[in-house]
């Protein structure tokens, strides 16, 4: 594997070198800012074969008032949202055509972000983080080659913010339904003797939520220090979040729904989470001249944190012994990790050719263990914080890439991109059911990429490319009995037309998949979505992205995703016995989702807009119940924003207003489903139930924020 890798990475090399004879002269001394070198490796320009939608930081500002990263970026292109407390601040989700969070590979400033054993990312531990973000691009598909846990849907990166020549400063306050309200101060130094930078964030989350009692308290702050000349740029940069939050991980059930859909069944007082995240990172970019340039990262990761849980009349072999039998008790269940990063690459760049090798190495260990720290009829010579169980894990993930894009006439772009990844898995101890877990797995994996790119003329160009992606299981999986590894296949054909007052970009996806592991609809004891192979499976889709200038007031932008995402010949056992149900529908995969923003620009730095989002129809489990249909929705946000210019003291404040749900929709964007065999009215002919459960999201509710400039 390592072999074919190198020999592969060597093709590259020769094709580039030779692909540059037909280089069409640029402009040598152009050169990239400083600061997008964080991301070069991850990130892909719009000529490139890879399908992806950019975000600036002037459009998240636009509606960056309290709620989290996936609600902002709702409205791309194949995006569904959701949020557990309904009103899009704590323990939010975003899935893109279909593939669950777990796939969606996040990265910040080129480090990555997903938890590595879950594979998750909760943005719940990032709290107000748009307002320290640069930029952001959404890849769809396999996209390019990425740092840590494989992408398998989707690739999200994120720069933080740049530095900035000015000193400045921002304090900005946000308030609305359910009690949300975010504040927010921003300082800068500028640069000081043309060199020197240091810049900081403090921000205060707050929400009662729209589902009762589901609060959130956040936390955060972002701190930066910079030194630059012309060739160099060294950050150093933390960035951390405490957050506390109730418990609405389970959702309703159907008969919940109906008779009270903001209603909360935990009646636990502190059946709380409470986690702590701190990041360190530094980079080091040199530009050397016009042709070389280098970027080195560094990260360190401490996380640490626990869930609070109210449980009666519990067993005590359960529990380690440490209560007795039938009692009542409070437990936490903790986490308490490290995550190390190195990432270094080399550009080279002349003409038209720019070729990117670098590595990528992470390591991570993880404690997890639960501690008594209450019980109505403790155990003698128990302690209270005495652990009931204790288990260990890491994981090591080391990947090498070179990517090159290259002319190979004067109008056909070429792109090839390859990777290894090589990743050690191993655990010990007992899980949370006090069961054996004992892991010690390894991966090697290679994960080409190449396409093309056809320049039609100054408005028209045509793109075709095939990636292939592979993916480890993650510790739930693990514990659930699955060991193989998941292959992805991603084929996509795109057109993108741009002109003065107009951009289109279509594409054509055909995903299909070897032992996929898809959510089969069901949660865990601690909400986590349970998955498992299906065995073959394929997504086809089309995606049209539009933005038009019609004239000076008034603009659109619009998407359309249109797909059918099927498990081929899948099985599944219903009552007693294993059904063949053919090809059946993935789940948590709508086939339409539709995205449109009309703007209108009535005066000048008065943007008023009118978001709208539809979702179709969509099943919680793959076996095609109608029971486990979620029905389609169509939601429609109202957003207002006004810069005004003081001539005094302040250089800019900026009035922003988002009513959500305009027409007051009461609608459901996630839930899950399981099925049991009723094996005790009758044995012999065994029964399956079907169950549901929902999370109802916020009816009309309404943010209004200032921001003031100075």
């Amino acid at each position: 594997m390592k072999n074919s890798f190198l020999f592969l990475t060597l093709l590259v090399l020769s094709v580039s070198a030779n692909a540059q004879q037909n280089q069409v002269q640029q402009d040598s001394t152009k050169t990239e800012k400083l600061d997008e070198v964080l991301v070069n490796a991850v990130r892909v320009d719009a000529a490139s074969p890879i399908t992806h939608s950019n975000v600036s930081k002037e459009e998240l500002a636009k509606r960056n008032l309290g709620q989290d990263i996936p609600v902002l970026l709702n409205f791309l292109p194949s995006v569904v949202t959701t949020s557990d407390a309904g009103a899009g601040v704590g323990y939010t989700g975003i899935r893109v055509r279909g593939t669950d969070a777990t796939r969606v590979n996040v990265t910040i400033n080129g480090i990555p972000y997903n938890d590595p054993e879950s594979q998750g990312t909760f943005w719940v531990n990032l709290g107000d983080f748009a307002s320290s973000t640069e930029s952001l691009q959404l890849q769809r598909g396999v996209g390019t080659s990425t740092n840590g846990s494989g992408a398998f849907g989707a690739s999200l990166n994120l720069l933080t913010d740049a530095f900035s020549e000015e000193a400045s400063g921002e304090i900005a306050n946000s308030f609305g339904s359910y009690g949300t309200r975010k504040h927010t101060v921003k300082l800068s130094t500028g640069l000081l003797n043309d060199h020197f930078e240091v810049s900081g964030r403090f921000s205060k989350i707050d929400s009662d939520g729209y589902v009762d009692r589901a609060f959130t308290d956040l936390k955060s702050y972002f701190l930066q220090g910079v030194y630059k000349d012309d060739n160099t740029l060294i950050k150093a940069l933390t960035f951390g979040n405490v957050e506390y939050t109730y418990q609405s991980w389970f959702g309703l059930t159907a008969d919940e729904l109906k008779e009270d859909r903001r209603q909360n069944p935990y009646t636990y007082d502190n059946e709380t989470d409470n986690y702590w995240q701190d990041h360190y990172q530094l980079h080091w970019n040199e530009r050397f001249d016009n042709n070389w340039s280098t970027n080195l990262g560094l990260n360190y990761t401490k996380g640490k944190g626990y869930f609070e849980q109210y449980k009666p009349e519990e067993s005590a072999g359960d529990f380690n012994n440490l209560i007795e039998e039938d009692s009542d008790i409070i437990v936490r269940r903790w986490l308490d990790n490290n995550f190390y990063v190195l990432n270094a690459n080399v550009t080279y760049k002349q003409n038209a050719l720019e070729l990117i090798t670098g590595l990528s190495y992470s390591s991570y260990d993880g404690d997890h263990f639960g501690e008594v720290i209450w019980g109505s009829d403790l155990a003698e010579g128990t302690n209270i914080r005495d652990h009931y169980y204790d288990g260990d894990a890491t994981k090591n993930d080391f990947s090498i890439f070179s990517k090159a894009t290259f002319k190979l006439a004067e109008k056909v772009t070429g792109f090839v991109d390859l990777q290894g990844r090589f990743v050690s898995y191993k655990t010990n101890g007992l899980n949370s059911d006090r069961a054996e877990f004992v892991t010690d797995a390894n991966f090697s994996f290679f994960n080409p990429k190449v396409g093309l790119t056809y320049k039609h003329c100054d408005f028209n160009s045509f793109y075709a490319s095939y990636a292939r992606a592979n993916r480890e299981p993650n510790r739930d999986d693990f514990e659930n009995g699955v060991t193989e590894h998941e292959t992805l296949n991603d084929i996509e054909l795109g057109w993108r037309y741009k002109s003065k007052n107009a951009s289109v970009n279509t594409n054509v996806y055909y995903m299909f998949y070897q032992n996929q592991l898809v959510l089969t609809g069901g949660l865990d004891d601690v909400g986590s979505p349970i998955r498992a192979t299906s065995g073959k499976s394929f997504r086809l889709g089309l995606e049209v992205d539009a933005n038009i200038q019609f004239c000076k007031q008034f603009s659109t932008s619009t998407n359309i995703g249109l797909s059918s995402n099927k498990n081929r010949d899948f099985s599944s056992e219903i009552n007693g016995e294993l059904v063949d149900l053919g090809n059946t529908n993935i789940s948590f995969s709508p086939d339409l989702v539709i995205g449109n923003a009309l703007n209108f620009f009535p005066a000048e730095r008065l943007q008023l807009s009118l978001l709208s989002k539809y979702v179709g129809e969509q099943y919680m489990g793959n076996v095609d119940s109608d029971v486990s249909k979620l029905d389609n929705y169509f939601v429609n946000d109202f957003n207002v924003n006004y810069e005004i210019k003081p001539n005094k003291l302040f250089k800019s404040i900026v009035l922003s207003a988002l009513v959500n749900n305009i027409f007051n929709k009461k609608y459901v964007s996630n839930g899950y489903y399981y099925t049991y065999d009723d094996t005790w009215s009758d044995p012999v002919a065994i029964t399956t139930i079907e169950g549901t459960g929902y999370y109802p999201q916020a009816t009309r509710n309404f943010l209004v924020g200032a921001t003031l400039k100075f």
